[in-house]
């Protein structure tokens, strides 16, 4: 899944820039030329079909166990950018990536258990809570103005705009998934689900929730460069994904507190990685850039090691030296006798 949604980033952005070169209306301008370009339906198809391999993975384990494993397409997006795209992957942002990897493993070590679901009934009750209920009317509230009041005037300079909106929304179609992977279980183990509207309901949600996601993650790519898209993107969609599952599924009911300790400090490391991928993306990593007093002991190391080459070519002289190498070698003997005086 991370593999294919990983290249689906960077195939959709060199379909939005072959169009950029063309003239035509950009995305983050409104425009929907985009849907001309074989491209962009490359990684469309590739995005497809992770998501279908997340499907099939939210339908049988907690989501908060599938959605950090969202971190191998944050590696994944960033190598092939700095191949394809010439989009510069420095120190800052390599070690970005292995924090990234890092605090997903533990996050995965120490995920908590979702309260067991296993029909559409259940799912039901679920969707019914007051407390999910506000969560989405949250969602729904925020969305809206995000798009209709913050879109038009920050849009074009802050990425938070625009990724917000696919993160919000994006909690809500995996609850969509949950849904419909249980609706799949029962459909196969011969019960009459195609007669429950609920499963209805929720393909319609999600088909809703997956369009306006792929929209406005398209005005983002266009906009944004790819490395900083694709790791906020991550981070905001697992935040919501996570206040989401811990409200309608009641994840963290029954945690003890070095599980809770663990998810929690490894969902701070990921933060951490993804701080470093997009703080210092512009940065080139150079000695000038240390501290002054590890730039004043390189300088004292760099005068210890031509202190040693040159005793070292004095010392290391033929058994019958000639005349001027010996005077040579004198010379600098009485030069570093001076020095030290």
């Amino acid at each position: 899944s991370s593999a294919f949604i990983g290249s689906s980033f960077i195939l959709k952005k060199k379909g939005l820039l072959r169009l950029c070169r063309r003239g035509r209306a950009r995305a983050g301008q409104g425009g929907h030329a985009y849907l001309q370009e074989w491209l962009w339906w490359a990684g469309l198809l590739c995005m497809g079909v992770g998501e279908t391999a997340n499907f099939a993975a939210y339908a049988f384990a907690p989501a908060t166990l599938v959605t950090p494993l969202g971190a191998l397409s944050v590696l994944v997006s960033a190598v092939l950018s700095s191949t394809f795209l010439n989009e510069q992957l420095n120190v800052h942002g390599k070690i970005g990536c292995i924090l990234s990897i890092l605090g997903s493993t533990v996050m995965v070590i120490h995920a908590p258990q979702e309260e067991e679901v296993s029909s559409l009934a259940s799912m039901a009750e679920k969707l019914k809570d007051p407390g999910f209920i506000v969560f989405a009317m949250c969602v729904l509230v925020s969305s809206l103005l995000l798009i209709f009041v913050a879109g038009p005037r920050y849009g074009q300079s802050n990425v938070l705009i625009y990724v917000l909106v696919c993160s919000a929304i994006g909690s809500l179609s995996v609850s969509c998934v949950k849904g419909l992977g249980i609706a799949l279980k029962e459909l196969f183990s011969g019960k009459p689900v195609l007669r429950e509207p609920l499963g209805w309901v929720l393909l319609v949600c999600l088909v809703i929730c997956i369009s306006i996601q792929i929209n406005y993650l398209n005005k983002a790519l266009d906009i944004f460069n790819t490395s900083v898209v694709t790791p906020i993107y991550y981070v905001l969609f697992t935040t919501a994904v996570m206040i989401c599952s811990a409200i309608l599924f009641k994840e963290w009911q029954h945690m003890v507190l070095d599980n809770i300790i663990g998810t929690i400090s490894g969902f701070l490391t990921i933060v951490s990685g993804i701080f470093l991928l997009h703080a210092f993306r512009d940065m080139p990593f150079t000695p000038d850039l240390l501290p002054l007093f590890l730039q004043q002991g390189r300088a004292d190391l760099h005068t210890l090691w031509r202190s040693a080459d040159r005793h070292q070519s004095c010392q290391h002289q033929p058994l019958l030296p000639s005349e001027n190498k010996g005077s040579q070698c004198a010379e600098e003997e009485e030069e570093e006798e001076g020095e030290s005086m």
